[in-house]
């Protein structure tokens, strides 16, 4: 009997170790994981900034000289160009420096774009500016926004638009509501072909990128064409966006 008692007393030693050597086992397991996951995140995080900031040390030289091309083309304007170039420069030079700004600054950047793009068009050329804004909303004034996510859709109408034809037209419209900010920009696909230069069309895969390594599933990109308008839809949710998580 007293056998019997002893073999037992051995068995419960032994399942006992064994439960503390397990568990011992699996805490280990567990912390090193989440060590893993964290230095794993922190690397995520580098490789993204060092991603946005290769997008963008590319897109801003490409902006400032289709800027410039279209200030050389109408020299009769020059002083009128000049006073918007000057915000367009400020925004480039510094805000767009910062990994976010606000919607109205952005809105505002993008304003002071057209207005130096319109110096290109015939005067007759049907241009629609519409902004519905609720200036009341408090995320139109918070640093929320990445900088110049607005920038190609702009400047693609006006590429691939027939400038001087008085049947063409470009439609921008800005809408910010409820934290949500929305870009429509259409346009008639011009007849004439666009030059196709070198290094051309990055804009338009950098903005996917950019859009996707910040917001994820908070935006959504649509292109298409129907009865030659071609339309570009940009959607950002940045209700709750914490800019903390994207900052070095």
């Amino acid at each position: 009997m007293e056998n019997g008692y002893s073999i037992l007393y051995v068995s419960i030693a032994v399942l006992a170790s064994a439960v503390v050597f397990l568990s011992f086992r699996l805490y280990s397991v567990n912390r090193f994981r989440k060590i893993s996951e964290t230095k794993f995140g922190q690397l995520e995080s580098k490789v993204h900034d060092l991603q946005l900031e290769n997008l963008e040390s590319r897109l801003n030289p490409h902006l400032f000289k289709n800027i410039l091309n279209s200030i050389q083309s109408h020299a009769y304007q020059t002083y009128f160009a000049l006073d918007k170039l000057a915000g367009v420069l400020d925004y480039i030079l510094y805000e767009s420096r910062k990994k976010f700004v606000s919607p109205k600054e952005e809105i505002g950047f993008a304003m002071n774009l057209i207005e130096i793009n319109k110096i290109k068009v015939s005067p007759l050329f049907d241009l629609r500016i519409k902004t519905k804004i609720d200036e009341t909303d408090p995320s139109y004034q918070r640093e929320i926004l990445a900088p110049m996510v607005v920038t190609d859709l702009i400047e693609n109408a006006f590429k691939h638009a027939d400038l001087q034809n008085p049947d063409s037209f470009i439609s921008v419209v800005f809408e910010f509501s409820d934290g949500t900010l929305s870009l429509t920009v259409s346009n008639k696909i011009s007849e004439k072909k666009a030059l196709r230069k070198e290094h051309s069309g990055f804009g338009v895969d950098a903005l996917g990128k950019r859009l996707s390594i910040l917001y994820k599933e908070r935006f959504k990109l649509e292109r298409f064409s129907e009865n030659q308008v071609y339309t570009a839809h940009l959607k950002i949710d940045l209700r709750g966006f914490k800019t903390e998580m994207h900052t070095a």
